[in-house]
């Protein structure tokens, strides 16, 4: 599928880019070129360190910042495909820091999608977040809008093949940042802080990550925000899983934060299909109408009213399953 083709990675030195390229440079050898694009020079070169120019003769590490239209257009020359993956995720950051937080995720995205849209760019997938869904925070709201404006760039593609779509799940296992190398970390104390007892989460692994990228690169019509069905958790179980013998004491939720997190709403029901293994929300303007959709990628419309949360998922990992991924994807990921 994509040998022969030139990819590039926005924020592809991150957790998700580094998996990316690694699956990338394992199952697809023909792969012309492989562009690295981000803005920490020093992750580029620990990166290069595991996968370097001279093994790879096509990989290519580009400084860069999704702000910067100028430079994008410059890395973007030859490139056949995009994967987005840039963003300023942290919430309490973007509480404090919602200027910054706007430039990197909206007008970043506007940024690579009139690139694209200039360039000979073919397919763009990019990243989203369960916080997108009914946001309470602005990382949340800016990753909506950055969801929108992917979405309807497809309505201003005019006679170029180029198609956009989004992925949107939830937390990905021991993701940097995330709640279980802090646990980790914080089990030397014999004391974890739990947010609230209550609190629920969706669980990705990078790998399902990464190979939902890669199917929505070979099969999205354009438009799409592809929702995967995976397993949620409860901190609680976390906790435990982690480390039994400490002591859970109850710190409350930072800022911007839910309970349960939502990837899709009562609102979006209207316009969501099931595909098996994905939920696809499809746009209201599209080239195609949800009928066609459906005939073509075998799927149908969930009932009207129909949510997705992590709260009332029917599919909840217990402490042994999540000692069991822990121990696979955080603690000892090259194990097999």
């Amino acid at each position: 599928m994509l040998n022969d083709l030139s990819i590039l990675i926005t924020g592809g030195t991150g957790s998700f880019g580094k998996a990316f390229v690694r699956t990338l440079l394992a199952r697809y050898p023909g792969i012309r070129r492989l562009v690295i694009y981000s803005r920490d020079e020093l992750k580029q070169y620990e990166m290069a360190q595991v996968f370097s120019e001279r093994e790879h003769p096509g990989i290519r590490y580009f400084i860069g910042d999704i702000r910067d239209e100028a430079r994008l257009r410059r890395a973007l020359e030859g490139i056949d495909v995009v994967i987005h993956a840039a963003a300023l995720k942290q919430v309490p950051a973007a509480e404090y820091n919602p200027f910054e937080c706007i430039k990197t995720n909206v007008l970043g995205a506007q940024n690579l999608i009139e690139a694209c849209l200039d360039s000979k760019v073919q397919r763009v997938v990019a990243l989203s977040t369960d916080k997108a869904a009914a946001p309470i925070n602005l990382y949340g709201a800016t990753k909506l809008c950055s969801d929108k404006l992917f979405v309807a760039a497809n309505n201003i593609q005019g006679s170029r093949g180029i198609r956009f779509s989004v992925v949107r799940y939830g937390n990905v296992m021991g993701s940097r940042g995330s709640v279980i190398p802090f646990f980790l970390e914080r089990r030397k104390t014999g004391v974890l802080p739990i947010t609230d007892p209550r609190m629920t989460r969706f669980n990705i692994s990078l790998q399902e990550g990464v190979d939902m990228v890669l199917w929505s690169i070979e099969h999205a019509l354009g438009g799409e925000v592809l929702v995967p069905k995976i397993p949620s958790y409860r901190i609680t179980d976390v906790a435990t899983a982690i480390a039994p013998e400490c002591r859970q004491e109850v710190v409350g939720i930072r800022p911007g934060e839910k309970i349960h997190e939502e990837m899709i709403t009562a609102s979006d029901s209207f316009n969501t299909v099931d595909m098996g293994r994905y939920y696809a929300i499809l746009p209201s303007a599209a080239a195609y109408t949800i009928e066609e959709f459906c005939q073509r990628r075998g799927a149908r419309l969930v009932e009207p009213g129909f949510c997705y949360d992590s709260g009332s998922n029917a599919d909840f990992l217990t402490v042994a399953q999540l000692k069991s991924l822990i121990d696979a994807h955080v603690v000892n990921p090259n194990v097999d």
